[in-house]
C-alpha cells in the first residue's frame, strides 16, 4: 500500500475523443469519481490523430502525486512516444512507468486498483491481469 498519496494514470490515444472517453469510462466503472488522478493525452496539439510528447508530459505532470505514474496506450507510437520520454529521462515524473495492457479493460483495472492505494506495482500488475479478461 502507498502512504496516502494515490498513483496517476495517464492513457494516450492517438485520439483525444478515446482518451478522454476512456478516462470517463474507467473512472465511471471504478465508482471513484474523480478521487484516482487520471488525465487523457490524446491526439496532436492541433487536435489531430496522433500522439504528442507534449501533451503526454503534460498529462503525467498533472496526475503525479508522488506515488508514482502509469501510462497505458493504444497503438504502436503511442508506446515509441513513451518510450522515447521515458529513455530522456527529464520529460516524465520520476517513478513515471510504461504499462502493458489492454487499454480499455486495463485503464479500469488500473484506477480501481489506485483507487485502494495500492502501490505502482500493484496498479501495474492490475492491469497487466486484465490480458487474461475473457468475452466468452
Amino acid at each position: 500500500m502507498s502512504d496516502g498519496k494515490l498513483v496517476g494514470i495517464v492513457l494516450v490515444s492517438h485520439s483525444a475523443a478515446v482518451a478522454a472517453s476512456v478516462a470517463e469510462l474507467a473512472q465511471g466503472l471504478a465508482g471513484v469519481g474523480g478521487a484516482v488522478p487520471v488525465a487523457p493525452a490524446g491526439g496532436t496539439e492541433g487536435g489531430g490523430l496522433g500522439t504528442s510528447a507534449e501533451l503526454i508530459a503534460a498529462a503525467a505532470a498533472s496526475v503525479d502525486r508522488g506515488a508514482g505514474v502509469a501510462v497505458l496506450t493504444d497503438l504502436g507510437s503511442a508506446v515509441l512516444t513513451v518510450k522515447a520520454l521515458l529513455a530522456e529521462g527529464d520529460e516524465l515524473p520520476e517513478r513515471t512507468r510504461l504499462v502493458d495492457a489492454p487499454f480499455v479493460e486495463g485503464a479500469v483495472a488500473a484506477v480501481v486498483t489506485a483507487a485502494t492505494g495500492a502501490d505502482l506495482a500493484a496498479v501495474e500488475a492490475a492491469a497487466v491481469e486484465a490480458y487474461t479478461y475473457r468475452k466468452v
